[in-house]
């Protein structure tokens, strides 16, 4: 269940008897219909980042996530996104190897 981002932990009023599906309602909903999620890798899709602290390897970045949520995030686990770049942008940082070493010292 953390694997799909499902708590582990909820209240006990959530829980609600099971009712099978009713074929009147939804035909041909069956088993084989339902995609196995277990074969998925699981992916988040990375909406903005609206902050950093710290410099260089050492910065964490408060990142939003499509879903709503906002989390901080270690350079190294941003580092490859297209958000990041943009973010850079717009604080006046460049792409270039010099702008990197500018803003390992810098920031």
């Amino acid at each position: 269940l953390r694997q799909r981002g499902v708590h582990s932990v909820f209240h006990s009023s959530l829980l609600r008897i099971h009712i099978p599906n009713d074929d009147c309602l939804f035909p041909g909903r069956t088993d084989t219909q339902i995609v196995d999620l277990d074969s998925q890798e699981p992916e988040w899709i990375v909406d903005t980042i609206l902050s950093h602290k710290g410099s260089g390897e050492n910065a964490t970045f408060e990142v939003r996530w499509c879903a709503g949520d906002v989390t901080w995030l270690a350079y190294h686990q941003v580092s490859h996104l297209g958000t990041l770049a943009e973010y850079l942008d717009l604080i006046g940082v460049w792409h270039s190897k010099i702008a990197r070493r500018a803003w390992n010292t810098s920031s």
